[in-house]
């Protein structure tokens, strides 16, 4: 608040809570590995498993290599770092997929009877669940932040004085008994602008 002459200046603005919450990443290169090995291995038997075993294993050694810089890369942009974990944990995925089929006599693997790979599955939806919801979260407060404004406004000095007068028996600041008569206003069908009696409070 600034006085010049028999002029007041006064800044006001909507207050917007900050979203404190931010949204961790919702597919990390673990869950991307073992979401996809759990579709595709959903129906194979102990021996189609086994291949894909030997195949994440050619492919965690090349991601490995190319990602020491050794050899060409894939023309299409991606994280080295990321395919190269990715790779890794797939490989690991489906050696635990094999070696639970092996140990329980399944002839095929079905993703239901997979308590471990369950659990899993169902912490994805959890963190999918949690980061949409946060996502939302983050445009509604976007969406009010546009809607925010802000305004300089300069009253005479006779109303200057009685805000200041309002202001400091209700403990406020002017600019905040400014946004409380603004955030009351009532314009009506003719479009004739009013404010109800109303007590200002913090």
């Amino acid at each position: 608040m600034a006085v010049t002459g028999d002029i007041l200046t006064c800044s006001m603005r909507a207050k917007v809570p900050a979203l404190r919450k931010k949204v961790n990443r919702m597919w990390a290169a673990q869950d991307v590995a073992r979401d996809q090995v759990r579709r595709q291995a959903d129906g194979l038997d102990v021996a189609a498993v086994s291949e894909k075993v030997s195949e994440a294993a050619v492919r965690e050694r090349e991601t490995a290599e190319r990602l020491r810089g050794n050899g060409s890369f894939y023309a299409f942009d991606m994280d080295r770092e990321r395919l190269a974990v990715i790779w890794l944990v797939k490989h690991a995925e489906w050696r635990r997929v094999r070696d639970l089929m092996m140990a329980t006599g399944w002839t095929v693997y079905e993703p239901e009877l997979d308590t471990q790979g369950s659990v899993w599955a169902r912490e994805r939806e959890e963190r999918s669940a949690d980061a949409f919801t946060a996502q939302g979260a983050l445009r509604e407060r976007r969406g009010e932040e546009a809607d925010e404004l802000r305004a300089e406004v300069w009253l005479s000095a006779a109303s200057s004085r009685r805000i200041r007068v309002v202001a400091g028996r209700a403990g406020l600041r002017p600019a905040e008994v400014l946004a409380q008569l603004a955030e009351r206003i009532v314009v009506s069908e003719d479009g004739t602008v009013s404010v109800p009696p109303f007590t200002p409070s913090l």
